[in-house]
């Protein structure tokens, strides 16, 4: 579907943000950010303070390769009924329900371990949390597409992205701060508790309106024509065939079919457009504890004032998109997140400089907060609502799965070649990005540009 845009004024753009869907991203918008700093950043940094050596900190990161993969289990959320879940909540709250559990049981799991002699517990542990955490991304993802039209989806993007960065700040500020107050364990159980803004959001807001599955499969002709050709056969082997071509291959051939040769341009772009800041993410904390600063430094600059920009990023790019367009603004947004990477690696030369830590930590957030508003408003407007789970999940994955393969190698970089090079080698990686945002906004097809605004 295309993304239609209307040039409004600052006053109708501000407005948007009043509706009731768009303040609902707010609160799943932290859900979903709650659980990835406690099995990343904020990981490595309790795995770091505790002893355990760079290198597999780093291997660590690979936990986050289940976000990449999700599409593998997201027809399974689109289209399958949970028992007692489904018909009292629905498809999407019944998964977000079932998702919440699993992380919440995962953080609770990794309270009780000590990292040093128990690492392959607390992998375990941590993978439960992610795979939980992937899960509830595809429900709310779908949930959010189809809880609103198209004009409104960069708001919601905006909001989510306050929301998401919400739970960061809760994961990262807030963990480090309780670790330093009373303990690791403390901070584990804190965040597990705070799940429950998730779940709370899922039982008060209602099911999006969506075509039922015996509506989608009779439409969908290539379902259709399995039917027609498997006559005769056993009813429950005609059931599961037309079942599995309308949940895992027509959201694929859907995307080809509409877009066609430009389909796999755009995949491309999805997969590289943030490969430069997931790249370098693992090594962040390192770094600052590499340089001497302390947890409370950390806490303060990186998540409190850190976030804070991110969320002032999204903000700042909902608004660019709702008054001006995604074309513009997609590029914009690929430029800033790749250049910003080049701040760490002075911080890295700089050395333990506040000042430094401060530029690096505003640059890359509010870089990061537009990028990522505008990106979720463009993935939004190219799935089909037909298959708004399965779709949505393959693009993420993909957005993702590059970056975080790379990020695992990310500890044997800084050992062989220092901080420094490491960040400018992430940086470059992102210079495929802009060109491919700049081909992309050029294409009306794809991001359509806004249209005057009538006197």
């Amino acid at each position: 579907m295309t993304y239609p845009v209307a040039q409004r004024s600052w006053r109708a753009a501000l407005a948007i943000y009043l509706r009731p869907p768009v303040v609902t991203m707010l609160f799943l918008g932290f859900s979903a950010g709650l659980p990835f700093l406690l099995v990343f950043s904020t990981l490595s940094a309790w795995l770091r303070s505790d002893g355990v050596e760079v290198a597999a900190i780093g291997f660590f990161s690979w936990i986050g390769i289940l976000y990449s993969i999700k599409f593998f289990w997201a027809p399974v959320v689109d289209r399958l009924s949970l028992p007692g879940l489904t018909r009292a909540f629905g498809q999407r709250r019944g998964w977000m329900l079932l998702a919440q559990a699993m992380i919440a049981a995962g953080l609770v799991g990794l309270a009780s371990l000590e990292p040093v002699g128990n690492l392959p517990l607390v992998a375990a542990f941590a993978l439960l949390v992610a795979f939980g955490s992937a899960t509830q991304d595809i429900a709310i993802d779908a949930f959010r597409i189809e809880s609103a039209p198209d004009d409104v989806q960069a708001a919601m993007a905006s909001t989510y992205i306050i929301g998401y960065r919400g739970g960061l700040l809760a994961a990262g500020a807030g963990a480090l701060y309780v670790a330093s107050w009373l303990s690791w364990e403390a901070a584990y159980l804190t965040m597990a508790a705070l799940v429950g803004v998730g779940v709370v959001t899922a039982l008060l807001r209602p099911e999006p309106p969506r075509l039922s599955l015996t509506t989608q499969l009779i439409h969908e002709p290539r379902v259709r024509a399995f039917v027609r050709a498997t006559r005769g056969r056993p009813k429950a082997l005609r059931r599961l065939g037309a079942w599995l071509i309308g949940a895992v291959v027509c959201p694929f051939t859907d995307f080809f079919t509409r877009h066609r040769h430009k389909a796999l341009w755009l995949l491309l772009f999805i997969a590289v457009f943030r490969i430069s800041d997931l790249a370098m993410a693992s090594m962040a904390n390192p770094l600052y504890i590499d340089l001497g600063f302390s947890l409370a430094t950390i806490a303060n600059v990186t998540n409190v004032f850190g976030i804070a920009m991110s969320i002032g990023g999204g903000i700042l790019g909902g608004l660019l998109v709702a008054r001006y367009g995604i074309g513009p603004i997609l590029v914009l947004g690929a430029i800033l997140a790749t250049l910003t990477n080049l701040l760490f690696a002075a911080l890295a030369l700089a050395g333990e400089s506040l000042p430094f830590l401060v530029a690096a930590i505003v640059g890359d957030n509010l870089a990061n907060g537009l990028a990522s508003a505008v990106f979720i408003a463009f993935l939004s407007s190219l799935t089909s609502r037909a298959y708004t789970a399965t779709q949505y999940a393959l693009f993420s994955s993909l957005m993702t799965l590059p970056g975080k393969f790379l990020s695992g190698f990310g500890g044997l970089v800084v050992a062989a070649e220092g901080y420094a090079l490491f960040f400018v080698i992430a940086t470059a990686l992102g210079l495929p990005a802009i060109a491919l945002a700049i081909w992309i906004s050029r294409d009306h097809s794809l991001v359509p540009p806004p249209t005057p605004r009538a006197a």
